[in-house]
């Protein structure tokens, strides 16, 4: 059996959801060894992929030097070149993302789909984002793929309502949570919280800055906390800026509790874990998750967590957080105050946190794909 996979999303250098997903699925595919995997990748200078899994036995890179944009209007506009056969031919491939990649008709075709928020919420993003997506041409593409993976049943249920899209070729698989986000020790986290010189006591929010993910309402939610509650608590915004970030950090210069939000920028992955795990509070009202990644490391980690009550963020979370109207931010502001203030409840959603991340397996997620994919 030989599967092609695209990995030239990995060339962007960022780490978003989707990244992520590939980062931590591929190597544990690669594992079964009875399978030959192809890799494409596109770049137009030539580097070596330091990945520890590009030197497996199993595992074959076939970079080219195209042009990006020559690639991508070659794809659109002539369905060509076809993928499949400029690595030497395979029996199916694999998208870990809708990157366009046409494939010859023997060729089976699998994408992933993470979500489908650029449809429903095209203002959260920029001109040449909302441009990109519709080059990539998602609805055909998920309308020609033999099988489309998706990382939650509330993506399915898009890919359906908007796509029209046969139930029976969407198999749910849900992603994993890495090892490494656990419940640490004090001592464990110490250098972590001197190298970003972190307070004794905050709410954090971790992900990308995007108006998506609902920030302005965590900044003026922690606007009425600290009204309504004499703490010297922080709020601690953690991420890289992605498009339309700057609506963000106005929010925080008009807040009359400026000096109290804290914008760390991008955080090593070797120091997220601590991150979580010093925080007294993790919030996520995002407007829009096709999994959510970010909810799921904080209640690994043991982390007090709060989320949307809409799209895939209830079926994440289950019972290990809580769940609020990503629109209101009064009752954002009251659950907050709620986990602040009542130790029993903090320990108790803490407790149900760390359950409920058990049931996302990275193993399990590479074993289900595999049986879609091969």
């Amino acid at each position: 059996m030989k599967i092609g996979v695209d990995i030239r999303l990995l060339a962007r250098g960022v780490q978003s959801g989707v990244e992520e997903y590939t980062l931590n699925l591929l190597p544990r595919l690669f594992g079964f060894r009875e399978v030959e995997f192809k890799l494409f990748y596109n770049a137009f200078k030539k580097n070596k992929l330091d990945f520890p899994w590009a030197s497996f036995q199993n595992v074959k890179i076939i970079q080219r030097s195209i042009p990006n944009r020559f690639l991508q209007f070659s794809s659109f506009l002539f369905n060509f070149p076809k993928i499949d056969k400029m690595i030497g031919g395979v029996d199916s491939f694999f998208s870990p993302h809708f990157i366009l990649s046409p494939t010859s008709k023997k060729c089976r075709k699998i994408i992933t789909f993470h979500d489908l928020s650029f449809e429903y919420y095209p203002e959260f993003f920029s001109f040449s984002r909302n441009l990109w997506h519709k080059l990539m041409r998602p609805k055909k593409q998920a309308q020609e793929a033999d099988i489309i993976i998706s990382v939650s049943e509330s993506t399915k249920d898009d890919l359906i309502n908007l796509y029209k899209i046969d139930p029976n070729k969407i198999k749910v698989i849900y992603p994993g949570v890495g090892d490494e986000f656990k419940k640490m020790d004090l001592a464990e986290t110490l250098k972590t919280k001197e190298k970003y010189k972190l307070p004794e006591k905050f709410i954090l929010y971790f992900g990308t800055i995007e108006p998506r993910k609902n920030i302005d309402g965590i900044i003026k939610a922690f606007d009425l906390l600290k009204e309504n509650l004499k703490s010297d608590i922080k709020l601690v915004i953690a991420g890289s800026p992605g498009w339309l970030y700057k609506d963000v950090f106005r929010a925080a210069k008009e807040s009359k509790f400026e000096k109290d939000i804290i914008f760390m920028g991008f955080i090593e992955k070797k120091d997220k874990p601590s991150l979580y795990n010093l925080a007294s509070l993790f919030v996520y009202p995002s407007y829009f998750e096709g999994f959510g990644f970010p909810p799921l490391e904080a209640m690994a980690c043991g982390v007090p967590t709060i989320v949307s009550n809409c799209t895939s963020l209830p079926e994440v979370a289950g019972q290990g957080a809580l769940l609020v109207n990503p629109y209101n931010i009064n009752e954002l502001f009251v659950v907050m105050k709620e986990v602040l203030t009542n130790k029993s409840l903090s320990d108790d959603l803490a407790n149900r946190g760390l359950s409920q991340a058990k049931k996302f397996n990275w193993d399990s997620c590479a074993k289900e794909t595999l049986k879609i994919i091969s």
